[in-house]
């Protein structure tokens, strides 16, 4: 769709602002039956940016999605996963309105943070671009996911307490086990990804923060990342576009910004040796960064979990 205009939704709150819904009752987490949404992207040609997962379980839709530059059709029971910051599509099928059925988990990173889950998450293949393939249900199993979400929704619908994390974190976990096993039931091999540039960026940026290059030489430069996956910086910046919404500068910051997040949860290392472990060498220019990206300093996203 080359005149597609994107559109960014950076909140749970704000996709229930656009969609016509009712404030929802946790920020950073929400259960939504697509019934209830007055507004659906689809009318119109549209690509979709979330910064938040979302979880979506649809039947009879008559749109497609395409996602990773692969095509969903939703005419029968289908589970999808896209992760915060992955460019999807919708299509409506010539003649075709579109039905507003289904259940949506949406989940803001930030709720994860400080939790198994945060590290976790990242090891569900079918979040990413190179799953090529949506999930298809049984009656059976979409009523077990379906009753997983609704354990969700009832815990953050519940008053809350200390414990209330926790067990929400757990019921996610369960949920992604299940829709793990359907996966291994539905495919016998996985398809070799189309994107594997942009899975190998991933595997480069994981391995460079966590290693000790960080320390000695500062972030990463596009050229370095361009040169390690024999590709020209621009053509690496215009796919990772095209794909994600971000240049490889953003795709930096971002990967910087969630190693700094969970140092910031998961040690007790001072602002200053964080900056120095992330290769600042003035805290002052992490600190700065870190706020821009995020809108609180480094010392009130770490409060926040106290």
């Amino acid at each position: 769709m080359p005149n597609a205009q994107l559109h960014r939704i950076k909140t749970i709150t704000e996709y229930h602002r656009v969609m016509g819904l009712p404030k929802p009752e946790h920020p950073l987490i929400s259960v939504i039956n697509m019934e209830t949404i007055t507004h659906m992207f689809g009318e119109e040609p549209t690509n979709l940016i979330f910064d938040f997962y979302s979880v979506s379980l649809k039947r009879d839709f008559g749109a497609k999605i395409k996602y990773g530059q692969q095509a969903y059709d939703f005419d029968e029971g289908i589970m999808f996963f896209i992760s915060p910051g992955q460019v999807f599509s919708i299509e409506v099928k010539s003649g075709t309105v579109l039905k507003r059925s289904g259940w949506m988990l949406l989940i803001h990173p930030d709720f994860l943070w400080n939790t198994s889950l945060a590290k976790n998450i990242k090891h569900y293949e079918f979040f990413d671009y190179s799953v090529n393939e949506a999930l298809f249900l049984s009656e059976k199993e979409e009523a077990t996911i379906i009753d997983m979400m609704h354990s969700v929704e009832q815990e953050y619908q519940s008053r809350i307490d200390k414990f209330t994390q926790d067990v929400m974190i757990a019921q996610l976990e369960l949920l992604f086990k299940h829709a793990e096993r359907f996966y291994d039931r539905q495919f016998i091999t996985r398809k070799i990804s189309n994107h594997q540039i942009l899975s190998r960026l991933e595997d480069l940026l994981t391995a460079y923060f966590n290693g000790e290059e960080i320390t000695k030489h500062g972030l990463p430069t596009v050229t370095y990342l361009a040169q390690e996956l024999n590709v020209s910086p621009g053509y690496l910046s215009g796919l990772l576009k095209s794909l994600t919404g971000l240049n490889t500068q953003q795709h930096i910051h971002q990967k910087l910004i969630d190693k700094a997040k969970e140092k910031l949860s998961t040690t007790g290392l001072s602002i200053s040796e964080i900056a120095y472990e992330l290769g600042f060498e003035h805290p002052q220019s992490f600190s700065k960064l870190f706020k821009t990206k995020t809108n609180l300093s480094p010392l009130e996203f770490r409060q926040s979990f106290n």
